[in-house]
């Protein structure tokens, strides 16, 4: 009887081979009463429920607070927290921040320029190398 060769599964490592999603719980805060939630209110009753089951690797919690601005809070898996505040926003771009805070990956944001220069990154050296004052071997610096 000829031996078979067993398949060999590969075993899944965190974010190794697939995306992980760094959003891992959106938090919903609106108010019943007042008019700037007026647009949360409608996202909630219309909108949520089709995001929320389109997304089940995020837990999405909805809390009423009285007398404040509707925010959408982001908790990320670094443990960082972002919060946008929607007041009188209109369903359509209550879903344009929800879509953000969701593919936002919870960093702080950097600066890409300082001075009004770009600053580049590479993980090459210097074309040109590294300066050091003891490259003239034969001259001598006058101070």
């Amino acid at each position: 009887m000829p031996l078979a060769a067993i398949r060999a599964v590969s075993k899944g490592q965190n974010g190794i081979g697939a995306f992980v999603l760094q959003c891992k719980r959106l938090d919903f805060h609106y108010c019943d009463w007042a008019g700037s939630s007026r647009g949360m209110n409608e996202y909630l009753r219309t909108h949520l429920a089709r995001f929320a089951a389109s997304n089940p690797s995020i837990e999405v919690t909805v809390s009423p607070k009285p007398r404040q601005h509707p925010v959408i809070k982001g908790v990320y898996v670094n443990g960082r927290e972002k919060a946008i505040c929607v007041r009188n926003m209109t369903p359509a771009e209550i879903i344009n921040k929800v879509q953000l805070l969701k593919t936002d990956s919870g960093e702080k944001m950097k600066k890409s320029h300082r001075a009004g220069r770009n600053m580049v990154t590479s993980i090459n050296e210097s074309v040109r190398g590294v300066w050091d004052p003891f490259h003239r071997t034969g001259e001598r610096f006058k101070i």
